[in-house]
Order: C-alpha cells, then structure tokens, then sequence
C-alpha cells in the first residue's frame, strides 16, 4: 500500500469534519482532495508516458498527460 501526502491544512480540515462534525469547511476539503487526486492520476500518467513497456503504451499515456494539463496541440511534438 502507497502512502499519501497532503498539506497540513487540509488535514486538519479532514479532522476538523470528521471529528468535530464541522460543515464549514466541507467545499474546502472536497477541493483539497479533488486537487490531489488529479495529481495523482497526472503523476501516474506522466510515470507510464516514461515507463510503459511498448512505445505505443507510452505515447498514449503521454497524450493522456497532455489533454489533462491543458496544453494545446501547437506545443507538443
């Protein structure tokens, strides 16, 4: 099992919502995490553009990053 990392701030929301049954930050938790699974999946992503065994497998997962970060067809080669 991988371990993951988040900013001190958002858990101590996370502790602040679940153990202390405050509401008031839930938009703010829900985008922490939001946030970190998508650079999670852009991280794994990025890992198989580099390691996948065949090279159609790493252009894929390289075309995949791409359309995820936003870049534009004209800056990629």
């Amino acid at each position: 099992m991988k371990n993951v990392q988040i900013p001190q701030e958002l858990f101590m929301k996370l502790l602040r919502y679940h153990l202390l049954d405050d509401d008031s930050c839930t938009e703010e938790v829900k985008n922490g995490l939001e946030q970190k699974m998508n650079a999670m999946v852009e991280r794994e992503l990025y890992t198989r553009s580099k390691t996948a065994p065949t090279e159609e497998e790493r252009e894929k997962a390289r075309q995949e990053y791409l359309d995820r970060r936003g870049i534009p067809e004209d800056f990629r080669w």
